[in-house]
């Protein structure tokens, strides 16, 4: 996932592999690059799992506030996996979030979440399925990891008002939402090109496709109009924010002095003569 400007580039390299959590092992495994775009010379190496949840949940919080009412305090997740709590803390950070329901097809997932959100002041309701968790509620967040095409949840089974944040969707044939809840539904993506053929909306035209997020941010287009409204943001993810991400931590390690220099290129004495690195030196 690159991305570059006149001054700084940034890949971030990222896998899944749902298999590696029977071995103990974590299913997404990611680090960062960023590199002075001049020299092409590295300046930061970082890992990028947990920096992928926190850029993930901050971007849902971001099209929230456009999309969301600003009335909204309860919030429904389905799928509480390893970034539930981060996107449920992302919400938090702009909404007074008072009631969080929850489910999730594996129970030790859902007593996990339990507990990473007891210390929070909110009332906490584990759910028996997705129904009984969207009905009525404010907000829903689907973070399921499913690499089919399924309906967690159709348009009568939510309210009217209702923000969906629908993020996980990474690859073709992967898609969350019922066709009717969409054509009913306000659509905002991050890029266009790609939430049609990866997101969740791969079965929308570009035509049902409302705005990209960075649309509402300049506000160049409207966010919610009414409280009635249904708005979905399809969140699949995207190099800018990634390269966001590695160059605020860039600044703050700078700032704070955090983390350790290493050597990564060889140290030449004749930048024309590399093999010259290898050769023994006179005391030896």
């Amino acid at each position: 996932m690159p991305c570059a400007d006149d001054y700084l580039y940034a890949f971030k390299y990222i896998s899944g592999h749902p298999g590696n959590t029977a071995q103990g092992k974590l299913s997404v495994v990611g680090i960062g690059q960023l590199s002075d775009t001049a020299t092409g010379y590295p300046l930061l190496l970082s890992e990028m799992t947990l920096l992928t949840a926190f850029r993930t949940a901050a971007t849902g919080a971001v099209a929230a506030k456009y999309l969301a009412r600003e009335d909204a305090q309860s919030l429904a997740i389905i799928g509480t996996g390893a970034q539930a709590e981060f996107q449920v803390m992302g919400f938090n950070s702009l909404f007074p979030l008072r009631e969080i329901r929850y489910f999730d097809i594996d129970a030790a997932a859902m007593a996990k979440f339990s507990r990473n959100m007891a210390p929070y002041a909110f009332e906490l309701i584990p759910c028996a399925n997705i129904r009984d968790a969207v009905r009525n509620t404010d907000m829903v967040i689907t973070a399921t990891a499913s690499n089919t095409r399924q309906i967690l949840f159709e348009l009568q089974d939510i309210a009217p008002g209702t923000h969906i944040h629908a993020m996980g969707g990474d690859r073709p044939g992967k898609t969350k939402l019922d066709q009717a809840l969409l054509e009913a539904a306000k659509i905002v993506v991050e890029f266009t090109p790609q939430a049609l053929k990866e997101g969740g909306v791969q079965q929308c035209e570009a035509s049902d496709i409302y705005a990209e997020l960075w649309e509402l941010v300049t506000k160049r287009k409207r966010g919610r109009e009414n409280a009635a409204e249904i708005t979905v943001f399809d969140s699949v993810g995207f190099a800018l924010e990634d390269f966001a991400t590695l160059r605020l931590v860039y600044q703050l390690a700078l700032e704070y002095q955090l983390g350790s220099e290493i050597a990564l290129l060889p140290e030449v004495h004749d930048v024309k003569d590399l093999l010259g690195v290898l050769a023994p030196s006179s005391s030896s």
